[in-house]
């Protein structure tokens, strides 16, 4: 494994953009070191068949990775039908459905798309962050287009990852780091601090519940620190 040349504690450089794509009602492209990933938000007047007539809306999510996105190629039939993609994409919709009110979308159905333009590990977390931003900015739109009356966003959410790595707790792991790790985890954490999903295992030796605590608190540190960067684009 090659040499971290950040702290453990430290995010790799993180860049979101908004408003990259001119036709959804919200975009974003959000670059965690060499991870990159286009997440679009669409607005849907057409509700599930389950949804139909109920007083909410909803908030879905797909995911996957483009040909080329990883050092071999893999097909988009392939990625689009793998059991890790379906994984990840019901990830996203959780975490994105525990921060909206879904009644105030009432009639509304907001398609969350996370395209992987580019892998190094943590994709499904920078997947979550990207997304509520895109997510956020499709509901601002909505309400100025008088579509809904509220903003139906209760508070931020982001994801991090967080690891296990020849006997250090490391925060962000990089794909090199995340295929050496002895513990893999990723955290979804909202801005108060309350947690919508965390996924743990022991890749080698079983961790502890102190271990565990320690990675909480990185990942503690880390989302607090994504929450103000998607503010700040947000705002920009």
């Amino acid at each position: 494994m090659s040499e971290r040349l950040r702290a453990f504690d430290a995010l790799r450089n993180v860049e979101m953009v908004k408003n990259v794509n001119a036709y959804a009602e919200g975009s974003c492209l959000i670059k965690c070191g060499n991870t990159h990933v286009l997440c679009t938000a669409s607005v849907d007047d057409h509700l599930p068949d389950w949804l139909k007539n109920s007083e909410k809306g909803w908030v879905t999510a797909e995911y996957f990775l483009l040909p080329r996105s990883t050092s071999t190629r893999v097909s988009i039939d392939k990625s689009i039908n793998s059991g890790r993609t379906h994984e990840i994409k019901r990830l996203i919709g959780r975490a994105l459905r525990a921060v909206t009110d879904l009644e105030k979308l009432k009639g509304f159905q907001i398609l969350i798309d996370c395209s992987v333009l580019q892998a190094d590990g943590g994709t499904r977390t920078a997947s979550i962050t990207g997304a509520f931003v895109a997510l956020y900015l499709a509901c601002q739109k909505m309400v100025a287009s008088g579509q809904i009356s509220r903003m139906p966003i209760k508070e931020f959410v982001a994801a991090v990852s967080c690891g296990i790595v020849d006997g250090k707790k490391l925060l962000d792991l990089d794909y090199e780091e995340d295929s050496s790790a002895d513990t893999d985890s990723n955290f979804v954490i909202t801005q108060s601090g309350n947690i919508v999903e965390i996924q743990g295992t022991a890749e080698g030796e079983p961790f502890s519940e102190d271990d565990f605590s320690e990675l909480l608190s990185l990942a503690r540190k880390g989302i607090a620190e994504l929450i103000e960067l998607q503010k700040k684009v947000i705002k920009g």
